[in-house]
């Protein structure tokens, strides 16, 4: 009889610690998906959010076309007094943030989805550019630096972008990425392997303006470098060494 007592006892106290187990798997879980992730954990690949990325490129510190559009709308509606110059700067922002008080926004300075609609513009269309200089962007730095390290691969990325603003290179990122003969990933097929998440973020910071290599032109791996045409550019001043690569003016 004391066996079944003990028995039964136990079953209680097994039950008993079942129960508050699951009870606090539920809190746990509950409390970690309250917590927010890094910074790096909202960055996704822009195919599954290119809205997010359109915000993102619209805030201070932000270049472009897309800013200038926003500049022009905030102007003709009043709020926006500067020069239209594609700089989202601090009378950008603060010009944003009295429309968005204006018209029962949230009043953050970021130039959202609501905010794009309340101004007038194409979402769709900002966004569609957008993801599409990101993903041509993050194709090159993964194919050429997925290796690298990531500040490596944010100025792989930079190098393009100081080529679209020189006058000796094409204008467009595409035109950049596509210039014959500029990039060997084009023509060995690492361009279309699949793209390295780290790339999708270095491709954002260096279109929000991320230079680590001072305006480079150039780079090249001293270790694989032995073309006629890598062997020209050993000549040029080197701004920055970073992991395999070495970055020239």
């Amino acid at each position: 009889m004391k066996f079944f007592k003990i028995l039964t006892l136990g079953s209680y106290c097994v039950l008993i610690c079942a129960a508050i187990l699951f009870s606090f798997k539920s809190v746990f879980n509950s409390f970690i998906e309250a917590v927010p992730g890094d910074s790096n954990a909202s960055l996704k690949n822009p195919n599954e959010s290119g809205s997010d990325y359109a915000s993102a490129l619209s805030k201070v510190g932000a270049r472009g076309e897309n800013v200038a559009e926003v500049q022009n709308a905030l102007k003709s509606l009043g709020y926006y007094l500067g020069g239209v110059d594609g700089i989202f700067g601090v009378k950008t922002q603060d010009a944003v943030m009295r429309f968005q008080k204006a018209r029962g926004l949230t009043s953050d300075g970021i130039v959202g989805s609501q905010t794009l609609k309340a101004l007038g513009l194409q979402v769709d269309a900002l966004s569609a550019n957008n993801e599409n200089d990101i993903n041509l962007l993050a194709r090159l730095i993964s194919a050429e630096a997925k290796r690298e390290p990531y500040i490596g691969q944010i100025a792989v990325g930079a190098v393009i972008l100081n080529r679209v603003k020189n006058p000796s290179f094409p204008n467009s990122i595409a035109g950049v990425i596509y210039q014959p003969g500029a990039f060997s990933c084009i023509d060995d097929g690492q361009f279309n392997q699949p793209i390295a998440e780290s790339a999708y973020r270095a491709a954002l910071a260096a279109l929000n303006n991320v230079d680590p290599v001072g305006g480079a032109l150039y780079y090249y791996n001293p270790k694989t470098s032995a073309t006629a045409a890598n062997q020209s550019i050993r000549s040029h001043p080197v701004n920055a060494t970073i992991g395999g690569y070495v970055f020239c003016s």
